[in-house]
């Protein structure tokens, strides 16, 4: 939402740190995307509904996702870049009054995400924001997702689990034998397991290495979670931990600027140009003042439920034949998982687990 108001060396910038094509129809995109992933959550309520009919489980995908920029109110901003975000991502920007009062301004923010969010992120914007705020850009997703087939919690069972890449520790291990989705990379094992509905899956990317997670994540390139979508199925006997994680927010601002994407936050000075979000004037402009970024994410028998900023990064991966015997798939080392949507692709959450406790 962001990039559609900015303009020239500012637009460029932030397009060339995003990786996206200026060419290309991008807001169209996000909002098929976002109408895909509604249908997926809709299919899943019939599913639901014909499994409470047999005593299964009864949860369909619930997911919710935040977008909004919240930019001062006295700001002549553009009405075809209101029309634009309205639109494609559903949500108009919302105006606050950061000038007389920043703290109400911020807590409103807050308030929006958590509520967005089912409750699981709070205080995304941990302190008030100062009076010189002119636009903070939040960006949340919320998901609650139940397993197409559940893990039996009666397998569940502390098995050791190298934390950090270093000494063992136990921790309470999910079991499973299924037929998931499978392959065999160098130097690294992918493993899928559906959610309700199947156009959904909890993917592991898992080191061959103790100590192998960075190995991993240095490979991971723009070809490749469209192949992982694409695995074939392989009778797998799969351990994996439980886990849930909280982390607190973190500021992403200087870590864009590192990225090369300056001028959108005013570096160097008079640089920032969103000419298409509001009328740029010599002494009066619009520039971002800060992104910030929070998650949740809580895995276990019945299946994921999360809340996070989104992020895309990609894999490479070749098939393998099923075998007669299950492959037994020991998630017992810190690992990449990413929660993907299989038609597109595209990653709605990707991260690292070092310490499953």
């Amino acid at each position: 939402m962001t990039l559609a108001g900015a303009d020239v060396d500012t637009r460029t910038e932030m397009a060339r740190v995003l990786h996206v094509d200026l060419n290309s129809d991008i807001d169209p995109s996000f909002a098929a995307l976002q109408k895909s992933l509604e249908e997926m959550a809709a299919k899943t309520e019939k599913i639901a509904q014909d499994s409470k009919k047999r005593g299964g489980p009864s949860q369909p995908i619930t997911i919710a996702i935040a977008n909004r920029l919240f930019a001062q109110k006295d700001f002549e901003f553009r009405p075809a870049f209101f029309a634009r975000v309205k639109d494609y991502y559903g949500a108009p920007p919302e105006l606050l009054d950061f000038k007389t009062n920043a703290a109400a301004a911020t807590k409103r923010i807050n308030d929006w995400v958590a509520q967005q969010t089912r409750d699981r992120i709070r205080d995304l914007i941990p302190q008030p924001l100062d009076e010189l705020t002119r636009l903070v850009l939040t960006n949340a997703i919320y998901l609650k997702a139940p397993w197409a087939d559940e893990f039996n919690a009666n397998a569940t069972k502390p098995e050791p689990f190298h934390v950090r890449g270093k000494a063992t520790v136990d921790v309470a291990t999910m079991q499973q034998r299924a037929h998931f989705r499978y392959a065999k990379g160098d130097g690294f094992t992918a493993v899928a397991v559906p959610y309700s509905g199947g156009d959904l899956q909890f993917l592991i990317l898992l080191p061959d290495k103790i100590d192998g997670v960075q190995a991993i994540e240095k490979k991971l390139s723009g070809a490749v979670l469209g192949d992982c979508a694409k695995m074939k199925e392989s009778d797998v006997f799969l351990h994996l931990p439980k886990f849930k994680f909280e982390p607190p927010t973190i500021q992403l601002s200087e870590q864009l600027q590192a990225l090369g994407m300056k001028s959108a936050f005013d570096v160097p000075q008079g640089s920032a140009n969103f000419d298409r979000m509001a009328p740029r004037k010599p002494n009066s402009y619009l520039a971002i003042s800060d992104v910030f970024h929070k998650t949740f994410i809580a895995v276990d028998e019945k299946g994921t439920e999360a809340a996070a900023a989104t992020a895309v990064v990609m894999m490479e991966l070749s098939a393998r034949r099923e075998m007669a015997e299950p492959i037994e798939v020991k998630v017992d080392r810190p690992f990449v998982y990413a929660i993907q949507h299989v038609p597109s692709g595209a990653c709605l959450f990707i991260g690292r687990v070092t310490d499953p406790r």
